[in-house]
């Protein structure tokens, strides 16, 4: 009896288990997505099939198989599974895990994966309990995160691990993933008499966003919601149920965009070389994907006017007019009028022509002032508005606009040196042709003396 009622009660949790749930793969081979890690041959792949585990980290956005590889992953090598999460686990709780994975090793040989979700959420010091035992092996680790383990994740704990980087899942993946569980019959809604509209389908593969779970979520409502009363009465079968367009959309939310401090940084990376890169499609994507996710206005005026310097500079003098009145602007109105001005600032960046000479000028210079000899202020540079500055020898100096074309050579510097070498691409152009000029008038002098 106590077996038939365990049993039982299994069932009934089974059962109660969402989609999402039921749906997960029992086999690598029903493993969907991740190929670039989990594909023949390579390194993940390798490990599982020669069970030669090291402690992994799982880096990446939700529903894209983080928690279901791992599971596979313990199967696969036959290791005792437990899992917390560290936003409710102790301290307690992990010395309890690490104590009983020890006694079974030392009594069966049996060895232990520690599956942490959301280790991001342990403090240091959390963190480092776990260190002794996943370098001595008394367990496998297995964490999960949806941040950047390089900032989230101890550096000791980092080096003892092989870090993976999950990608959203493709809408292939999850049209896979939705096709098998609407066929299914014993996990899915195969014994439904079910059918999903192509609109439907393709609704979910652009909405979900490469999230598993938020597709088979919404395929669940979207069943449960229309097919309560789907059983014909006499003869206890279930009457055809169609999932629409109309459906689908009321089965699930708008797209919630993933936008951690990883998605804000390399979203700003991203905006910033598609500026550089000239191209003004990437770059209002990648802005307009700041400002819906919330992004501080004020910090894409900054990365806009330092681009205007760093990348355009003098090839288009414009560009920084354009990059202050857009903070400006922005600092004034807000959103979300500033995103006009945003845009037309970082389209106009992008098409700009670009010269990086200004940003290598002033950085050779920089490193010259912090790392060579003080170079002194020529004499007939220096200040004379004070009584006794003649007497000092500080005289000499020759205004350039006594001499024809408003130019007169003279030592500025007191060494050779040549810092700015403008690019013949846009205004620079013009730039290197006067510079040009006025070195011909320098030769033209030294030859007459």
């Amino acid at each position: 009896m106590p077996d038939l009622f365990t049993s039982s009660r299994e069932q009934r949790i089974k059962a109660a288990r969402p989609l999402a749930a039921r749906m997960r793969p029992e086999n690598l081979a029903e493993f969907v997505g991740q190929q670039h890690i989990l594909g023949p041959g390579k390194l993940l792949r390798r490990m599982i099939e020669a069970d030669r585990l090291v402690s992994l980290i799982f880096f990446g956005p939700p529903g894209t198989g983080k928690t279901s590889l791992a599971e596979l992953i313990a199967g696969a090598t036959r290791r005792h599974f437990v899992r917390l999460n560290a936003a409710a686990a102790g301290v307690k709780e992990v010395r309890d895990v690490l104590a009983q994975a020890k006694i079974q090793l030392e009594t069966t040989g049996g060895r232990t994966i520690l599956f942490l979700d959301e280790i991001h959420r342990f403090n240091r010091t959390q963190q480092d309990i776990l260190l002794p035992d996943v370098e001595n092996g008394i367990i496998t680790l297995i964490g999960a995160t949806t941040q950047n383990p390089y900032f989230s994740v101890n550096a000791p704990l980092v080096s003892r691990s092989q870090i993976f980087q999950f990608e959203p899942l493709t809408r292939e993946d999850i049209s896979n993933l939705l096709t098998r569980a609407i066929h299914d019959p014993v996990r899915g809604f195969g014994a439904w008499n079910l059918t999903v509209d192509a609109e439907a389908m393709d609704h979910w593969l652009e909405i979900s966003d490469g999230d598993a779970r938020r597709a088979l979520t919404a395929l669940e409502i979207a069943v449960l919601s229309q097919g309560a009363d789907s059983t014909d009465s006499a003869n206890g079968a279930r009457q055809p149920l169609t999932i629409t367009l109309s459906i689908a959309r009321d089965s699930i939310q708008a797209k919630a965009l993933v936008y951690d401090d990883d998605g804000h940084y390399d979203s700003a990376s991203a905006l910033i070389k598609s500026m550089r890169g000239s191209d003004p499609d990437a770059t209002v994507y990648w802005l307009s994907r700041m400002l819906a996710a919330g992004d501080d206005p004020r910090f894409i005026a900054r990365r806009i006017a330092i681009c205007a310097s760093e990348d355009i500079g003098n090839a288009d003098p414009t560009a920084i007019v354009l990059a202050a009145a857009a903070v400006q602007i922005t600092e004034f109105v807000g959103m979300p009028e500033c995103r006009l001005t945003l845009a037309q600032a970082a389209i106009y960046l992008a098409c700009a022509p670009k010269s990086n000479r200004v940003t290598l000028a002033v950085d050779q210079a920089m490193d010259d002032v912090k790392n060579s000899r003080t170079i002194p202020v020529p004499r007939p540079l220096r200040d004379t508005h004070y009584p006794g500055a003649e007497n000092l020898g500080h005289q000499g100096y020759q205004y350039s606009h006594d001499f024809p074309e408003g130019y007169v050579p003279q030592v500025y510097l007191g060494v050779e040196k040549h810092y700015y070498q403008p690019t013949d691409r846009g205004h620079e152009a013009v730039i290197s042709r006067y510079l040009q000029r006025l070195a011909e008038l320098d030769q033209a002098r030294s030859l007459s003396e």
